[in-house]
């Protein structure tokens, strides 16, 4: 079976470590471990019925819904089939201009989106200074024929950018696309969300997910945040119902659910903390700071040797970083999970690491 290119992937990791999939404690995918909330489980079987009719192709319901939650009105709104295909809607509005600035190390599904449509791509890197990770473009770089592609907080290193350090940019740029997928996992004071200021710039398009805070990847459920000519041109491109009658109901749910958003919230900073800790306690792993749900690893020994050794011994499987080639051997993420399977984790990272049959350098 093909070594897979994101997390996740059960099937692979299980055939691996010769067990089952639900026998495999899965630290490669930075879904939350609290979820799927049980708002989500009732509007899902509440709306079960509703499965021999064709969803609203407005959606209008969950725009309404995600239209609230962001104090916007609802033609700003463009729920879509996870975020993946509203990130296939921006590749081709990539292709319509002389180059796109793609932040670097990348989620491997913005290069796969923008080959798609054969877009002209300049990597820009990440600097990393002072044991910090930054965000700096040379204001030359940026024409009005040219877009820019980058998410916050940042996939894979965990960096939150303030808001100010982007806003910039939106004056450069003839296309700004900030994916957030992370950005509900900080509580609202904290986020650096562009959401209020995306009525000043017809130029900017914000990416959302409500799989990975809510966790439920199986659903397929994020929306887009723009101008609504713009979301109207994106709507022609698409397919008709992109998104299931169960998942717009969930997701109605999910965004009233604040009891779960503040038990969310409560539970992440001490058990990141507790991971982070934990990693920087082990020889040879050096763990970077980060505001959302994972951490980026740095680690002395090869990480596809530490991520099949632990599938084969813990059933535990972690996120090599061979997709993201800036990266490669030399780091691995790990989604913060429950307190004892972060300890879990942790003992079985020390057992291995402590060993004496680790490869030669």
């Amino acid at each position: 079976m093909k070594q897979p290119a994101h997390g996740g992937n059960l099937a692979w990791a299980a055939a691996l470590a010769g067990c089952p999939p639900s026998a495999i404690l899965d630290f490669s995918a930075s879904i939350n471990p609290l979820g799927p909330p049980s708002s989500a489980i009732s509007a899902i079987q509440t709306h079960i019925s509703e499965l021999r009719a064709y969803p609203d192709p407005d959606y209008q319901e969950l725009r309404t819904a995600l239209a609230q939650l962001h104090q916007l009105s609802p033609e700003w709104i463009l729920p879509g089939n996870g975020s993946a295909e509203l990130l296939t809607l921006a590749g081709r509005d990539f292709s319509q201009l002389a180059e796109t600035y793609l932040l670097t190390p990348a989620f491997g599904d913005y290069r796969r989106a923008l080959k798609a449509f054969d877009v002209n791509v300049f990597e820009c890197p990440l600097s990393f200074v002072r044991e910090q990770w930054s965000l700096v473009l040379s204001q030359s770089q940026g024409t009005q024929n040219k877009g820019l592609l980058l998410n916050n907080p940042h996939n894979p290193t965990g960096t939150l950018f303030q808001k100010e350090t982007i806003l910039p940019y939106l004056e450069q740029f003839a296309l700004v696309v900030v994916d957030e997928a992370f950005m509900d996992f900080l509580p609202a004071d904290r986020q650096q969300s562009l959401v209020p200021v995306v009525r000043d710039y017809p130029n900017l398009v914000i990416l959302r997910s409500l799989t990975k805070f809510y966790s439920l990847p199986g659903l397929r459920l994020g929306y887009a945040i723009a101008h609504p000519e713009h979301l109207r041109k994106w709507q022609l491109w698409r397919d008709p119902w992109p998104v299931n009658v169960l998942a717009a109901a969930a997701g109605v749910a999910v965004v009233q659910d604040t009891e779960f958003q503040q038990k969310t919230w409560d539970w992440l900073p001490p058990a990141r903390t507790q991971l982070f800790e934990g990693l920087a306690q082990i020889p040879g792993l050096q763990p970077h700071a980060g505001a959302a749900n994972f951490l980026l690893v740095e680690s002395d020994q090869p990480t596809s040797w530490l991520q099949q050794t632990l599938l084969k011994r813990k059933q535990i499987l972690i996120r090599d970083c061979l997709s993201f080639p800036e990266l490669g051997e030399r780091y691995f993420r790990v989604a913060v999970r429950l307190e004892s399977e972060n300890q879990r984790l942790l003992e079985a990272l020390a057992e291995i690491l402590s060993g004496k049959d680790k490869p030669e350098k």
